[in-house]
């Protein structure tokens, strides 16, 4: 049988196409992260702006989550459009995010604001589903993990820190507050719009082509942009979709449920520990987000992404992250009643919690493995579903999370917090199989389909 055109695209060396790659779908994951945390830097100054002194739990549930909400949507959307081409949408997700950024500036009233932070999160949700796809199909099977963790984790963290820089700069230069909030939120069109050209000329995955398109000779073409050789593109899949949805709906599930516990813990640790160590360290609760992003998580991921997930794999750095976090979790409870006296304690236990989290950060919060566990047969579709785990568990943190501090008190919502980290690496153990350095081909039972089309 002659050797298929995907497993040159697999074997090839992580070159110049393969960076161009990581920048162009990079930068949209640095809109998203920049877009998401902007409005919590910018909330004092939009309440004053408003003449608002506060807003009633059902408001700042509806600013912080439309858009979660919108990003699920979104997800859904462009999962099912995903399907009839990945480029074809391509672009359309950061130009609605660049749209909607500048909307925000002009937004007159709160619900307009959160109208429009709505219509944001679907250019979200749409380049959730649609960049980590992209990059996992164009990627080599052995620099894969790689590419996903510095072209969706790294890349949102520095949009976050991004956004809180420039807050810092503008109160600094002495902007009116009233137009700093405006500036934050629409600069988000800036990384966006970057690389909106660059989206449209990237060419559509020879992966789509061979297998969903049924386009060989197009496939080829583009494994032999790459890669300068090509060889005979595989057939194209011909199962219903919904077959192929039903034989791999439980890898599909795990992966949407270890993203839906991911984002429980994640955004759930904000509502602790950060004000009362900020506080007692004296610093803005902008400055301390930076601090943790420079001095804990930014080196986290990059060590992850370069020297962890490929070598060691994905279930071992998730599992590990998973257990470090719980542990930290659990001394940070235990010391909290000394953090006001002792704040530089607290700084590392929590800096160091930053730490251990970005494993399932890399691998569950990347969107890693709804694009490696499922065919691309289904892959968008499947990666949408993974979305909106993520996004409700993110939801459920803003709006249903605060209510459980109040009731139980810190140290008890800290330990379900930790509850629920050893929950994500038992799961992690027992529901998904090791994907670094596998083809995305082999880790879907694929391969033996993938019969070249002029091969007989």
């Amino acid at each position: 049988m002659q050797r298929s055109s995907l497993a040159i695209l697999d074997d090839q060396s992580f070159g110049t196409f393969h960076w161009r790659a990581v920048f162009t779908t990079g930068m949209g994951v640095l809109a998203d992260g920049y877009d998401l945390s902007s409005i919590g830097i910018v909330l004092p100054t939009v309440l004053a702006s408003f003449g608002l002194t506060k807003i009633d739990s059902l408001e700042s549930g509806l600013l912080a989550g439309s858009a979660l909400v919108g990003a699920a949507l979104g997800a859904l959307i462009f999962g099912f459009l995903g399907q009839r081409g990945r480029k074809t949408f391509y672009g359309l997700d950061v130009a609605l995010m660049a749209i909607a950024a500048v909307a925000q500036a002009f937004a007159p009233n709160l619900a307009w604001l959160i109208a429009i932070r709505f219509i944001l999160g679907i250019g979200v949700g749409a380049d959730y589903v649609l960049s980590p796809t992209i990059m996992a199909e164009h990627a080599n099977r052995r620099d894969r993990g790689r590419a996903l963790g510095v072209g969706f984790c790294l890349t949102w963290w520095l949009g976050a820190a991004l956004a809180g820089l420039l807050a810092l700069v503008l109160h600094a230069l002495g902007v009116a507050p009233d137009m700093v909030w405006r500036i934050v939120l629409s600069a988000g069109a800036l990384p966006a719009l970057s690389v909106l050209w660059l989206r449209r000329r990237m060419p559509e995955t020879a992966r789509y082509l061979a297998r969903v398109a049924g386009d060989q000779d197009a496939a080829e073409t583009v494994i032999r942009g790459i890669t300068g050789t090509g060889h005979a593109a595989p057939e194209a899949d011909r199962r219903e979709v919904m077959a192929v949805l039903r034989r791999h709906a439980g890898q599909i599930f795990a992966a949407a449920l270890l993203w839906f516990i991911f984002d429980i813990v994640i955004y759930s640790t904000v509502l602790f520990g950060p004000s009362l160590i900020a506080h007692g360290l004296g610093l803005s609760p902008t400055m301390f987000s930076l601090l943790m992003t420079f001095a804990f998580i930014m080196p986290a991921v990059l060590i992850g992404a370069f020297a962890l997930l490929d070598r060691f794999g994905r279930k071992a750095v998730q599992i590990g992250g998973y257990a470090g976090a719980a542990l930290l979790l659990v001394i940070f409870a235990l010391i909290h009643k000394d953090i006001g006296q002792n704040p530089v304690l607290g700084l590392v236990v929590y800096g160091l919690f930053n730490v251990m989290i970005m494993g399932p950060s890399m691998v569950s919060g990347a969107a890693m493995l709804g694009v490696e566990l499922s065919p691309t047969r289904i892959r968008t579709m499947a990666q949408s579903f993974t979305v909106v785990g993520g996004r409700l568990g993110a939801s459920l943190s803003a709006f249903v999370f605060p209510l459980v501090f109040a009731k139980l008190g810190e140290v008890a919502a800290i330990g379900v917090l930790a509850g629920l980290s050893v929950l994500g690496a038992i799961l992690t153990y027992a529901l998904i199989p090791e994907t670094a350095g596998r083809s995305l081909e082999d880790l879907n039972d694929e391969a033996e389909a993938l019969a070249p089309a002029a091969a007989q």
